[in-house]
């Protein structure tokens, strides 16, 4: 039997239907992987089948590929987000006092079983999906699987983290506001939000059940496709599935956020990424900025709108009857529904009518929107202290989707220097989830994407760039401040062209102050890696008129870097025209 890569379904499937592999040596494998990733985050899950039963299953599957039968997905172990319904395990929805065991198989999971994938466990989950951060779970945290200090994203963060450590090739996730999406950008995976109705969600433990989706996190393309044409169907027992013909897209235009209406909350890395992907884009099709200001508002309905209430009726018995048990975040933002009325509730109707017939004329001028999926990314420690209003800032180019009847997914877009990954969304009319597949092959065939870094199996130290351009280069008096704290050498740059440098008066030592200019130049310096506790030590003794703020480099890039205040002017000499600090130093001697 030879090896399979254990991150494709299309690989697996492929192997055991030729026999090359069986479907019990792929589950053994699987088991093995889970229970060594177990010792680092066993949080991922919230049940798994035991090994008997998933060994029997496996002997079944090689049983049917013997008989002659064809699976689409032969063999191909899977996981399942703990709001969907799998016979045999308990679906929790991330609350035990909510927990029950169901007598049937969501359709979805019907589906997969009977094309001959192998569910091993229910992943967790932001409690009842509400969520984007991962965090508002009884069991346990599950955290990113490239930089543990950071949000896995949520609500399908246990899915998330499934498929990105390895553990399984695909993943069931659920998606309302934007969970099937933010934890896919944050762990460098493909997030496919189906059309709403496409797939059923029959056997889903409803979160807004109007606009609720159930997707799929994969590793590419490929087996995101192989998932959709066992999934998309027309299921009598749902009243929300669709009969849907599906939309070809020539895609032309791509509608991006107008400059001045894209949040990026602080994070310059997100901005650089979303400028990078613009500049791909570009050379793909024309990109035309839209007013987004519709959308948002759309957005706003979700949580600040009657749309709430959709939350609080989904878990209203247990909001009554024992309302301690749910998460305190997740019950403070669930709760707020008790309070909007029919009246706001038909205005809100109304309003989102309206704002649908604007998203609907959008199509008429483009043909795709490409939005960031999360304009930052945020530490498990910060969510602990600001869990709903950082929430909110993740859900910003997220919320709108479901609610105006859009097809998404998200793809790779960048890699940030903490190892947690920036994506981007490839947003359609509902029915093109094809064409925004196709988009999406396009798109991973044209960036200048990096693999994923290796994953986090032992904690990470959280490091800072740091550029400096006199006194603290290499081989200047003040390098062993850098030495000191065990600096590490990232290389030799120039800043954007858009910087004045000036040698600062009566310095010991002579030291330069470095200012932003739009009639300046490119200069010379060198940047270096320390981490966040030695960052913070040396900052402390950084000397007035120097400070320590955000430099741009040549590439568009941002560093953190030495900059000055304006008294450092004060009988300073220009040296810009020498480019560097160091052809100044040179000039003296």
């Amino acid at each position: 039997m030879t090896a399979v890569d254990r991150r494709s379904a299309a690989a697996i499937a492929a192997g055991v239907n030729a026999g090359t592999t069986s479907a019990v040596s792929v589950i053994e494998e699987t088991l093995a992987r889970i229970a060594a990733y177990d010792a680092i985050q066993p949080q991922v899950w919230i049940s798994r089948a035991s090994a008997d039963d998933l060994l029997d299953q496996a002997r079944s599957i090689d049983a049917r590929v013997a008989a002659g039968e064809a699976l689409p997905l032969a063999g191909v172990p899977y996981a399942a987000k703990d709001n969907i319904d799998v016979a045999g395990l308990q679906t929790t929805a991330a609350c035990p006092a909510f927990a029950y065991a169901p007598q049937d198989d969501a359709t979805v999971i019907a589906r997969l079983k009977a094309a001959g994938a192998i569910c091993v466990g229910k992943t967790n989950l932001d409690q009842f999906a509400t969520g984007l951060v991962g965090t508002r779970s009884p069991y346990g945290i599950p955290r990113n699987a490239y930089n543990r200090d950071y949000v896995s994203g949520g609500s399908s963060s246990g899915s998330a983290i499934a498929v990105a450590a390895g553990l399984v090739p695909i993943a069931l996730g659920t998606d309302t506001a934007g969970s099937g999406r933010v934890p896919a950008a944050f762990n460098h995976l493909i997030g496919f939000k189906p059309t709403k109705g496409r797939w059923s969600t029959k056997g889903l433990v409803p979160a807004c059940r109007s606009i609720d989706c159930i997707t799929v996190f994969a590793s590419d393309t490929i087996d995101a496709r192989l998932v959709d044409q066992t999934l998309a169907g027309f299921d009598a027992g749902d009243p929300w599935s669709r009969q849907l013909a599906e939309t070809p897209l020539s895609i032309r235009r791509v509608g991006v956020p107008r400059r001045e209406q894209r949040a990026f909350f602080g994070d310059s890395e997100s901005e650089f990424f979303y400028d990078q992907a613009l500049t791909t884009l570009a050379r793909q099709a024309e990109i035309v900025e839209i007013d987004i200001a519709p959308l948002l508002e759309a957005a706003q309905l979700l949580y600040g709108g009657p749309w709430v209430a959709e939350r609080t009726a989904a878990i209203a018995t247990l909001l009554k009857d024992n309302p301690e048990s749910v998460d305190p975040t997740v019950r403070t933002v669930v709760e707020a529904g008790w309070d909007k009325t029919a009246v706001e509730l038909w205005n809100g109707i109304y309003r989102m009518a309206e704002l649908k017939r604007h998203a609907d004329q959008l199509w008429e001028s483009i043909d795709m929107l490409a939005f960031p999926t999360t304009g930052t990314t945020y530490r498990v420690g910060e969510l602990a202290v600001a869990p709903v209003a950082l929430n909110s800032n993740l859900g910003f180019y997220t919320n709108f989707v479901n609610l105006l009847d859009m097809a998404a997914v998200a793809v790779p877009a960048g890699i940030r220097h903490n190892g947690t990954g920036f994506g981007i969304t490839l947003i359609g009319p509902a029915a093109t989830d094809h064409a925004l597949l196709d988009a999406a092959d396009q798109w991973l065939g044209s960036a200048p994407l990096s693999p994923p870094p290796p994953l986090d199996l032992e904690g990470k130290m959280q490091t800072v760039k740091l550029a400096v351009v006199g006194a603290h280069l290499e081989g200047m008096p003040l390098h062993w401040q850098l030495t000191s704290r065990d600096a590490k050498f990232v290389g030799a740059f120039e800043t954007a062209p858009n910087y004045k440098l000036y040698a600062i008066a009566n310095s010991v030592p002579p030291k330069p102050a470095l200012v932003f200019d739009e009639g300046g130049a490119a200069i010379k310096l060198e940047v270096y890696e320390l981490g966040i506790a030695e960052f913070g030590s040396f900052t402390v003794e950084v000397p007035p008129p120097l400070a320590i703020g955000t430099v741009t480099l040549a590439d568009g890039s941002s560093v953190k870097g030495f900059v000055a205040e304006p008294r450092a002017l004060a009988g300073a000499e220009d040296i810009t025209h020498l480019g560097g600090w160091r052809a100044y130093i040179a000039s003296r001697s």
